[in-house]
């Protein structure tokens, strides 16, 4: 505790963070790995505490598409045993006779009817199932101008597509040391004036008291005009850091997390997008160093950025006392 309680008094602290200080009352990391919050909200209505809209626009491609596919499929069950219960006889044209048929034909007539495609080989007769079926009609209109609105959303919404490194390794660098991860934009959109804040989360003693503590990070780089190719950021261990003189087992007992916050400007959308991430102690590897991920192609004429190769790392030999300079 002496040691975490020296990181206090040596770095200079974060005091807009949005995260509490006490330690007692936080679980879990500040921020999960795809950047979301590790937060769970409670005291108020679930419905009430999400918002569909950002909840659809966020889910990725197959979790939307089956849900969509769900709701269209249980929307048109719901009205096909209504149709059952009203009198399924009541559809003129209607020429089936066993339960299954009926159960059949009054859901895709349900589809027919929610889709408006209307083919005419069965039409509703009397009050309550035209009735029934007009309300489907409607309801089918008003859910496909959703769908198409959350369709636009998902493909016009401007995203970072970054890809962090899973590990921060404990590097060789210079004459010293340092923690370093790295980044890159993994899709064809074009990242410029690129800006990254890195900062320090850790439990440290203040006055016999546990309390979480944010220290901005120096970066050997914060920021680049073109963010194209791999970025690797680099958070020398100099003795105005906050890393200075802590081990790693010392590290996992203060929870130490590194929070990156990313943003950028994407000049096909005309607009700044941001991407978040972070690494717990336990997602440090010491001793490592990254490997290369691009290279010329066999004609030296184009960069080969090779996606796959962003974890890749090499161990080497360094010798360092804790987390000192060599």
């Amino acid at each position: 505790m002496a040691l975490l309680k020296r990181v206090n008094n040596r770095a200079r602290t974060d005091d807009n963070s949005g995260f509490g200080t006490n330690s007692n009352l936080y679980g879990g990391r500040f921020f999960n790995k795809n950047g979301t919050p590790d937060l769970h909200k409670t005291g108020i209505p679930w419905l009430e505490r999400n918002s569909w809209y950002h909840t659809l626009l966020q889910m990725n491609r197959w979790q939307f598409l089956v849900a969509i596919f769900a709701t269209y499929l249980i929307i048109n069950l719901f009205f096909a045993i209504v149709y059952l219960l009203i009198g399924i006889d009541k559809l003129a044209g209607m020429t089936v006779e066993t339960p299954l048929e009926k159960f059949g034909e009054a859901f895709f007539f349900s589809a027919q009817t929610f889709t408006t495609v209307g083919y005419g080989r069965l039409a509703p007769t009397g009050f309550m199932l035209s009735f029934v079926a007009a309300t489907e009609a409607l309801i089918g209109l008003l859910s496909f101008a959703v769908a198409t609105g959350l369709l636009y959303g998902r493909f016009s919404r401007p995203q970072a597509f970054i890809k962090f490194s899973h590990h921060a390794l404990v590097s060789p660098y210079k004459d010293t040391i340092a923690v370093m991860f790295r980044m890159t934009p993994y899709k064809n959109n074009h990242l410029t004036e690129a800006e990254v804040k890195v900062s320090l989360a850790i439990m440290v003693d203040v006055d016999g008291k546990m309390t979480n503590r944010f220290y901005p990070l120096k970066l050997e780089l914060e920021k680049v005009n073109a963010m194209t190719l791999s970025w690797t950021i680099v958070h020398a261990l100099d003795e105005e850091s906050p890393f200075y003189g802590l081990s790693k087992d010392e590290l996992v007992t203060g929870r130490a997390e590194i929070l990156v916050f990313v943003k950028a400007f994407d000049d096909t959308f005309s607009n700044t997008v941001v991407a978040r991430s972070s690494y717990t102690a336990n997602e440090f590897v010491f001793g490592a160093k990254f490997t290369p991920m691009y290279h010329r192609d066999e004609n030296r004429g184009k960069t080969v950025l090779e996606i796959d190769k962003l974890d890749d790392y090499a161990t080497v030999d360094i010798s360092f006392s804790g987390m000192m300079k060599v």
